[in-house]
């Protein structure tokens, strides 16, 4: 994403054009089935060695979205350019590219190895030139590269799929739910390797749903919602975005009925011993002071910064 004053929105409303600089630009995209724009005049931008998440609810349009960005899906408008190249199918800068889009396709009965060789070579490649020995010993597979696929886990596939797109010695990766079937300790080497590559000057586009994957590995996040781009900023800015704080009283029940009838108060649900509370711009002081004056005892008042409130707040405020 751009530098500050350049690009892309710190809140709802506040859209600014995608920045003039960046590695992957994303200008007015738009992608109508019919009626339905499941795509909406989508704007954004990734610059250099940044890890951007792409989130949103199911059906904000962000695999479409990704699979406009390579080429592999031709949008109703608008563009997507790569290192100012204008993306088709095609186009001679996706080989600078790597890409894992929804859920790769693998023939059971070829082992890894041969998986890849055949699908280095349907690209016109020979696989004597490919980034082999890297993309294997990033995937992690070990022996199991040699067996066949059908013996494979999922998380075994998705780590197969990582090594497809490894092969080119890309500099930019576009993922669709990169951990996907991976359990923890996958998750994290995962995590590991896109932090590596970003250090390295790889710039990294991807979906999830693992909002605290996402705030962990990411640098920049966007925002989807129906299609339209509703906030974007560093993963930093967006969480501090959110107005969400944890409270623990003596009397949940009785808190709950005193937090729901104060203004500025969007939600409030029970969580483990206390309640979360999602605030419209209310200070905490106040929520205390209110549930002290209700003859409460007020136990924990703290401040609630994650993504996942952040991301919550955003969308349940674009669908007023």
């Amino acid at each position: 994403m751009a530098s500050p004053g350049d690009q892309l929105p710190r809140t709802p409303g506040q859209l600014r054009p995608a920045s003039v600089g960046a590695v992957i630009s994303i200008e007015h995209l738009t992608k109508r089935f019919g009626e339905v724009a499941v795509v909406d005049d989508l704007s954004l931008g990734v610059e250099r060695g940044q890890i951007c998440g792409l989130l949103g609810p199911n059906g904000a349009g962000k695999t479409t979205t990704l699979r406009m960005a390579v080429g592999l899906v031709h949008p109703s408008a608008g563009d997507t350019r790569i290192f100012g190249e204008q993306i088709r199918p095609g186009s001679a800068v996706l080989a600078r590219v790597g890409n894992m889009i929804e859920h790769a396709e693998f023939a059971p009965y070829l082992s890894g190895l041969e998986d890849l060789r055949l699908y280095w070579k349907a690209g016109g490649g020979d696989f004597d030139d490919a980034n082999v020995d890297r993309a294997l010993a990033i995937a992690g597979l070990g022996d199991a590269i040699n067996r066949k696929i059908k013996t494979y886990s999922q998380g075994m596939r998705q780590r197969l799929g990582i090594a497809r797109a490894l092969l080119g010695r890309p500099e930019v990766l576009v993922l669709d739910e990169p951990t996907n079937g991976l359990d923890p300790g996958e998750i994290r080497d995962i995590r590991d390797l896109l932090q590596g590559l970003a250090a390295e000057g790889v710039t990294v586009l991807l979906s999830s749903h693992l909002l605290g994957e996402v705030e962990q590995v990411c640098t920049h996040a966007v925002v989807m919602d129906r299609g339209r781009l509703i906030a974007a900023g560093t993963v930093a800015e967006l969480i501090q975005a959110s107005s969400s704080a944890y409270i623990e009283v003596d009397d949940i029940a009785r808190a709950q009925q005193v937090l729901e009838s104060l203004p500025g108060v969007q939600s409030v649900r029970r969580e483990g011993t206390g309640l979360e509370v999602r605030l419209d711009g209310t200070p905490r002081s106040d929520v205390a002071e209110a549930l002290v004056r209700a003859g409460l005892k007020l136990e924990t008042i703290t401040s609630r910064h994650r993504l996942e409130d952040a991301f919550l707040e955003l969308v349940h405020e674009e669908a007023k």
